[in-house]
């Protein structure tokens, strides 16, 4: 990805999207790392859904709980890789070690199809591979891009996660009969492995168009952070500022649970056959991509560059909470999707890209080592805690709309915190512009 006279077919996908000079093949590698990513998993993503409603939905805590256990023993495994190997080789070692992992998992589904254990294991496993593959891949681009460039690509680049999360159900639909469920965790190897290849080039670029960067610089990015595995949760909680962050994370994954809880109930009690359910999320996660797609292609740049990064990170939160409080007054199927879609699709568009642009601002262990550490133990601690307290709130049968109720407040506590995120990112940027 070295600098060479574009072609006119660069050139014409400059000009659609928006790009500057040399800019446009990383957004379209960034754009195919995520594609590789998001196609993987959201293959399988509706058979793990399958998988957490037969077990009960009144267990859905209990797997929630696990993976939040899992995530503690994997974090410092990660922030171990992290301190050992080069910024550069980062991904590749996490991501090389999932896809050993899928391929343990394809022939363990192969050999014991109906395990419940094989099963609840995949589904907590599935659920920290996730997080922590996004978590990355966001990472290296919030290494390889500076922050006025993060305004007007990240969500460009996000778009490729919202195609895969398109190709992806529609690939498990149509594989999963001739292959099986081995067979698409082999699948889902082969688009991570492609993952890593892609991430190879972003850095490549780096290297040779570095928009500013020093010789010094690369070879900074080719030796290895160092510092010990738990420097992530040490530097978060030094930083107001990366706590904030931690908050947000929080407040988002209580959200989603709180919404995620209601699907597991609703879909079964209207859904009760599981090849109608897995149907049935696959449905809601092609229509939230789709409209995903759309706007991070045509609107999400465009308002990040005219009206700032707090407009991202603060509209879907006001968003919800409005929906919650719709569903405390009309708790049926039919409202709950148009909320979910909206929650969903929102959150793809606006608050990730939103959210992934304020870490442009921070040192580079912080972009890897804190930066996991919050989007892995914040938000499954989240997840965890929110589930139980979502599950006591069902309990209480008189009062059905209660958790929608508290849902809308901790939605607002979660624009609240976007707001003075927002405020500290432009002070932060105002800060290294003036030092350059």
């Amino acid at each position: 990805m070295a600098s060479t006279p574009a072609s006119p077919l660069l050139r014409f996908a400059a000009r659609l999207l928006g790009t500057r000079e040399g800019e446009t093949p990383a957004v379209i590698a960034g754009a195919a790392l995520f594609f590789c990513v998001f196609t993987g998993y959201f293959m399988l993503r509706p058979v793990r859904e399958t998988m957490g409603v037969a077990g009960g939905v009144d267990n859905l805590q209990w797997l929630f709980t696990g993976t939040f256990v899992a995530t503690l023993v994997a974090t410092p495994l990660f922030g171990w890789i992290a301190s050992k190997v080069s910024r550069r080789t980062i991904l590749a070692w996490t991501y090389g070690f999932f896809t050993l992992n899928l391929l343990a998992f394809a022939v363990a589904l192969a050999a014991r199809p109906d395990d419940l254990a094989v099963a609840r294991t995949f589904y907590i496993w599935l659920s920290v591979f996730n997080l922590l593959t996004i978590s990355l891949a966001w990472s290296t681009l919030a290494d390889v891009f500076a922050a006025h460039q993060a305004k007007r690509l990240f969500a460009l680049m996000a778009g490729g996660a919202s195609l895969g999360g398109l190709v992806g159900p529609l690939l498990g639909t149509v594989l999963v009969a001739p292959l099986g469920h081995a067979g698409l965790l082999v699948l889902s190897a082969a688009f991570l492995a492609t993952a890593i290849v892609v991430a190879a080039a972003l850095h490549r670029w780096r290297d040779h168009l570095p928009a500013g960067a020093t010789t010094a610089e690369a070879e900074d990015r080719a030796q290895a952070l160092g510092g010990n595995p738990f420097a992530g949760a040490t530097a978060l909680f030094r930083s107001p500022y990366l706590l904030a962050i931690g908050v947000f994370v929080v407040l988002l994954a209580t959200a989603n649970t709180f919404l995620y809880f209601e699907q597991a109930r609703l879909v079964a009690e209207y859904f009760p056959d599981r090849t109608r359910q897995t149907q049935v999320f696959g449905l809601i996660d092609t229509i939230v991509q789709a409209l995903a797609i759309l706007t991070q292609v045509f609107l999400t740049g465009r308002i990040a560059r005219r009206l700032g990064v707090g407009v991202l990170i603060v509209a879907v939160p006001l968003i919800v909470a409005g929906g919650f409080l719709w569903l405390a007054f009309a708790p049926v199927f039919g409202v709950f999707v148009v909320v979910m879609v909206i929650r969903r699709a929102g959150e793809y568009a606006f608050v990730r890209p939103g959210r992934e642009m304020l870490y442009t601002v921070v040192a580079p262990e912080q972009k890897y080592k804190a930066k996991n550490f919050i989007d892995t133990v914040f938000y499954r601690g989240g997840d965890a805690i929110s589930g139980w307290v979502k599950r006591g709130l069902d309990l209480l049968g008189e009062h059905p709309s209660l958790a929608m109720g508290i849902g809308a407040a901790l939605a607002l506590a979660w624009a609240a915190t976007g707001g003075w995120l927002a405020r500290a990112f432009h002070r932060r940027e105002s800060e290294s512009a003036s030092i350059h």
